[in-house]
Parts: structure tokens; C-alpha cells; sequence
């Protein structure tokens, strides 16, 4: 910017002349420049000092308009930049700790899975005489039609309506997650892949892809007992007959598990639920995913924690020094079953009318014991007669002490099938050792699968692949 100490530089009217003048006469020149201190970030304005003939400059601060303000924004500066400094370093460290962390969990879960498919892998190509088909996800999803009908659910997964290529209908179990290491699904296969019993549920294919697990049954029209003698609205679906008949072949069932195949099969998760009926209501035993197998010359388990579901495990999984775990488990948990078939209830029902009815086993002894019968709803003579059997015969299976049990399911058959007045009374039957029923929620008691299995299973006596090499 050019002034002089005669003319305005914003004055308009200047002629040729006046220029010429001050060209021949001289004039003074002031020369103004602004800069930018990059240090501090303040605004500099500099010019000649007249008098002195020297550069003059002026500092403005940036941030405001008061010049005293320059000094604290300095210090705010260098503290600011202090700052974000460390928590650039810190976040840095940070985030580096939360890569490695979630690449550890990664690789711990694919090995985790892949040691689960390795092993269910090598159990399949050990015995690829299995009579089971394998199929694809894709096959699966065929037959589901992309898994459009659920036919239930549970802990063990969901079960979808499925259609195979011959036309034939299916009952698809799809496995969720679980934490025993493939042993769900193993136990399943090892155990009823090549059992055909008129009493226990076909397993006609499975799938194994990645993550996917798939077991294909056969299709069961009338669904699981439990929908038939617990039901909400109306009568029981089952008359007296009917119900002694299903009573009758799931012991012929589990017998057969436990005495017609080359191993013992335990299964440990005997129930209502897993009981299921085709269209003539002929019962066949499921859901072999907690069973065990055992040598026939061996008598007894031994087990790392309880499993089954709350209400039908027998004592001894959790009193050990009852006795030890065999056949008498599978016993005491068909006890519970045919006591609830006979009397179309849950053994334990916190809101029946009388205390005394809470526990329906020590309700029906003292019913039997005082000498009275089991008021029964246009029943004849001859289904109380029956009805009375079944009940006596749930007696004997449910005794806390395993040696005061029917010997076996053999045994049990023999009871049922012969005449009552063969039957002696049983000792009365109790919950727990000390003699004292405990109410559990009622929910509870039907829904938990407290199927306690745990991790340490792989770690049994003896593992379920090795026992299954035996029998294939």
C-alpha cells in the first residue's frame, strides 16, 4: 500500500499535473506489510517509524481481541498438545490390546470348533459303515423348504418339518450351540445309527457341514407324550388303555437299550418330552444326546456331574453315597414317567388344592396305604386295575436307594405285564435322602433339561468314541 504526505490514495480527482509535481518534488513512502507467526499463532502488523527510519511491528493476538491473551493461549497450546500426545500413545496401546485380545478369541474359538469337527470328523470316517445317510446343508434346507415349519424347540436346538426326495416326511433336529464338544452330537449317532427297535426312534441321516448339524428322524405324527398328558384345556387325549400300551413299550424300549444291543445304552434323559408317538400312538424313545454307553460286563458308570432333567434324574447322579450310577437311573427316571402317564399330572405341582397332593408319589402311597383308591373319572373296574399296577410299579421304580429299585427293565416289564395282585407295596418314596419333599418351580421341572452335562465329560473313564469302537 503506497501513500504520500500530499495525495490520497482514495482521492479520484488527481490530474496529470499533480502527479508530475510530486514526481519533480519527491514524496514519502510508508510501506505496511501483515505476517503470520507460524510459533505462536499471532498476528503481526509492521511499518516505518519516521522518526527513527527503522521497521516497526506490532503483535495482534489471533484468539481475541485483548493482546494479554496471547500468553495463556501459548501454555494452552503446548498443555493442549501435551495432551493429545499421551492420549494418541494410550489409545494406540489401547487399541492394540483389544486387536490382540479379539485375535486370541478368535483363534481360541476356531480351534474351539475346529477340534469340535475334527472330532466329529474322525468319528465319522472311523465308522463310515454306519447306516445313517449323510446330507448336505443344502439338502437340508431343501427338505425344510428354508426351514419353514418348527415343530419345536429346546436346549438342544430346533426340530423342523422336513420332506425327503421319496416323499416320505421327516422330523429335522438342528443342533445349536453347545459346549461339550461334539459329543451331543456323536452321542446320537454312536448310539442309535444302527438301532432298529419298534420302540425307538429311526435316525435316518445327518449333517456335519462347518458349523451346521443336522439330525434327520423319522417323522412322528402325533408329536411328544407331553403335549397328550399335560394338557392345559380338556380332557387327556389317551384313554386308560391307551396309556398302559404306551407305558408298556417304552419299557420294552429301554429294555432293549439296555440288554438287546451289543453295548449298554444308558440313555439318562428319560421323559415325557422325549417320548414320542406316530400316528397309532406307538411310543418311541428320542433325544439320545446325553446317553452313555457301557460294556455289558459292567454294571456301573462313573459320571463327572449330573445330567438329565430336573424331576426325572435319579438321586444317585447327585448322592453319591447312595449307590452308584447304572441301569437303575434310566429306572428311576421311567418311574417318574409311568407315575405321571398313570396319573396325567406332574409329579410336583406347587398349586394342587391339598399340601399333601404337592408331591403326587407320596400322595398316591398313602392313598394306597390307608386302604383307599385313586378317584378316577368314569373309569371301569378293570383301567383302575390297571391304572392301580402302573402306579405301584412307579413305586417301586422310584425308591431313592437304587438297590430297593426293580433289578432292571426286564424286571419292570415282568411287573407290568403280570397280575396286581402279584405286586407287594413298596416302601413310601421320597425326594431327597432327608426325608422331605422340596417344591421347585413347576416350569422349571418340564422345561429345564437341566441337561448338566458338563465340559469334563470328555474327560470320563472311559470316552464314547472308544467305547463305540468296541461295538462297530
Amino acid at each position: 500500500m503506497f501513500m504520500t504526505s500530499s495525495l490520497r490514495t482514495n482521492d479520484m480527482n488527481i490530474s496529470y499535473i499533480d502527479i508530475h509535481n510530486e514526481m519533480i518534488y519527491g514524496f514519502e513512502l510508508t510501506c505496511v506489510q501483515k505476517s503470520y507467526s507460524i510459533r505462536d499463532l499471532s498476528q503481526f502488523t509492521c511499518y516505518i517509524d519516521s522518526d527513527t527510519n527503522k521497521v516497526n511491528c506490532v503483535s495482534d493476538c489471533y484468539w481475541g481481541n485483548s493482546k494479554s491473551n496471547c500468553g495463556i493461549m501459548k501454555y494452552l497450546i503446548v498443555l493442549s498438545s501435551i495432551l493429545i500426545y499421551i492420549a494418541s500413545a494410550l489409545g494406540i496401546r489401547a487399541i492394540l490390546g483389544a486387536l490382540c485380545l479379539i485375535v486370541l478369541l478368535i483363534y481360541k474359538f476356531k480351534r474351539r470348533h475346529l477340534s469340535m469337527y475334527g472330532l466329529i470328523e474322525e468319528f465319522l470316517q472311523s465308522h463310515n459303515n454306519l447306516m445313517p445317510i449323510r446330507y448336505s446343508y443344502s439338502d437340508i434346507r431343501k427338505m425344510t423348504k428354508g426351514f419353514k415349519e418348527k415343530l419345536g424347540e429346546g436346549g438342544y436346538g430346533s426340530v423342523y418339518k422336513g420332506k425327503l426326495r421319496s416323499g416320505r416326511l421327516v422330523a429335522i433336529k438342528m443342533l445349536g450351540k453347545s459346549n461339550t464338544n461334539g459329543q451331543d452330537f456323536i452321542n446320537e449317532v454312536a448310539t442309535i445309527g444302527r438301532i432298529h427297535h419298534v420302540h425307538v426312534v429311526q435316525l435316518i441321516g445327518y449333517c456335519v457341514e462347518g458349523s451346521k448339524r443336522a439330525l434327520v428322524y423319522e417323522f412322528m405324527t402325533n408329536g411328544s407324550l407331553d403335549k397328550h398328558i399335560f394338557r392345559k384345556e380338556g380332557p387327556s387325549s389317551l384313554n386308560y388303555k391307551k396309556s398302559f400300551e404306551i407305558s408298556l413299550g417304552v419299557a420294552r424300549g429301554i429294555d432293549y437299550l439296555h440288554q438287546g444291543c451289543e453295548m449298554q445304552i444308558f440313555h439318562f434323559d428319560i421323559k415325557p418330552h422325549n417320548i414320542l408317538l406316530n400316528e397309532d400312538f406307538v411310543p418311541k424313545i428320542s433325544d439320545f444326546g446325553l446317553a452313555r454307553l457301557c460294556p455289558l460286563d459292567e454294571s456301573s458308570l462313573t459320571l463327572t456331574a449330573a445330567r438329565g432333567t430336573i424331576g426325572y434324574i435319579a438321586p444317585e447322579l447327585f448322592y453319591k453315597n447312595i449307590g452308584g450310577v447304572s441301569n437303575k437311573a434310566d429306572i428311576y427316571s421311567f418311574g417318574m414317567l409311568l407315575m405321571e402317564i398313570a396319573g396325567k399330572r406332574k409329579n410336583l405341582n406347587a398349586i394342587a388344592a391339598h399340601s399333601s397332593q404337592i408331591y403326587f408319589p407320596s400322595w398316591v402311597y398313602d392313598q394306597f396305604n390307608e386302604g383307599k383308591d385313586i378317584d378316577m373319572e368314569d373309569a371301569t373296574e378293570e383301567e383302575m386295575k390297571i391304572t392301580k399296577k402302573m402306579l405301584i410299579v412307579a413305586l417301586w421304580c422310584i425308591q431313592m436307594k437304587p438297590s430297593e429299585r426293580p433289578n432292571s427293565m426286564g424286571k419292570v416289564v415282568e411287573m407290568l405285564e403280570g397280575e396286581i395282585e402279584s405286586l407287594q407295596m413298596s416302601p413310601k418314596p421320597f425326594l431327597y435322602p432327608q426325608d422331605k419333599p422340596v417344591v421347585n418351580d413347576e416350569e422349571n421341572s418340564e422345561t429345564t433339561s437341566s441337561s448338566t452335562q458338563s465340559n469334563n465329560d470328555a474327560t470320563e473313564s472311559k470316552s464314547l468314541i472308544q467305547i463305540a469302537d468296541e461295538i462297530m
